[in-house]
């Protein structure tokens, strides 16, 4: 079997079972029906609207039979007791996995970071079975890269995996990937990946989280910019050879939607049916 052949292999296993990852607005429930069955879906933390409207729509959406990852910022958690409240309707929607990131809101309650609220799991006895936390391989706006790099080592011992944050040039992401390794970080990556998305959307959400680089690869490359929509065709054709390479040791796909999960879905089958071919 050819290079070629063992990438698209390996890139038709992640779009098989990818994460879809939807913001707590109304037009979440919208776009239910356009969801395979039984996908795994993660929402959003959004500190204007706290922890409960996620866990509102990760319950509905459970109840429905998807697998959910509700997002947990840490600094949106007021204290102890807040936190076991948080945990107990977790478990109860029998939700079995969670996202942990730090937050963007500018007061904290006793969690500061992700760390803090992943060690008050433990310290309250029942933390969730698998928890997600984020990784930058195009940097943060407010943190530097060792910080952020200390802080992913500092939270390898209690996650299941990290997730990319939204990145749109597969040469960052790959040395990211083989420099963490090289510094002995070996947590699965889930490869976060922009989905199909009107641009202007797209250019102005990366802008508010930071993911300077990227946004400035998108403005050089002007063919992109004269089109209405994002593809990721690519994003994921550059970062075959990661995908396939058994020491990168990226286990999914997360598909960042906007809630334009029609449009990321339509995406998917079009590859699929391609890779069938």
């Amino acid at each position: 079997m050819d290079d070629e052949t063992e990438n698209m292999e390996a890139v038709q296993r992640l779009l098989l079972r990818p994460e879809f990852e939807l913001l707590p607005l109304r037009s979440a429930i919208d776009q239910i029906d356009f969801l395979p069955e039984a996908a795994t879906v993660t929402i959003t933390a959004s500190h204007t609207k706290g922890i409960d409207s996620a866990l509102g729509y990760a319950t509905e959406l459970a109840q429905r039979g998807f697998a959910v990852v509700p997002h947990m910022a840490a600094r949106s958690i007021g204290d102890q007791a807040h936190l076991a409240d948080v945990l107990d309707t977790i478990a109860e929607a029998h939700i079995r996995r969670i996202f942990v990131i730090g937050g963007d809101a500018k007061e904290a309650g006793e969690f500061p970071d992700a760390l803090s609220l992943i060690q008050a799991f433990e310290a309250l006895g029942h933390p969730p079975p698998d928890i997600g936390v984020a990784a930058y391989p195009d940097g943060h706006p407010f943190i530097p890269d060792d910080v952020l790099r200390q802080a992913l080592k500092d939270k390898q011992p209690y996650a299941s995996y990290m997730t990319t944050q939204m990145c749109f040039d597969p040469a960052i992401i790959s040395n990211w990937i083989s420099e963490v390794r090289a510094d002995g970080i070996t947590l699965p990556i889930h490869l976060g990946m922009p989905g199909v998305a009107p641009l202007h959307k797209l250019i102005g959400i990366s802008a508010k989280i930071g993911v300077g680089d990227s946004v400035r690869f998108l403005s050089k490359h002007r063919g992109l910019l004269r089109r209405s929509a994002f593809s990721p065709d690519k994003l994921i054709m550059g970062l075959a050879d990661a995908i396939a390479d058994p020491s990168a040791k990226i286990e999914a796909l997360h598909l960042y939607t906007f809630n334009q999960v029609e449009s990321a879905e339509a995406w998917r089958k079009d590859w699929l049916a391609t890779l069938d071919s």
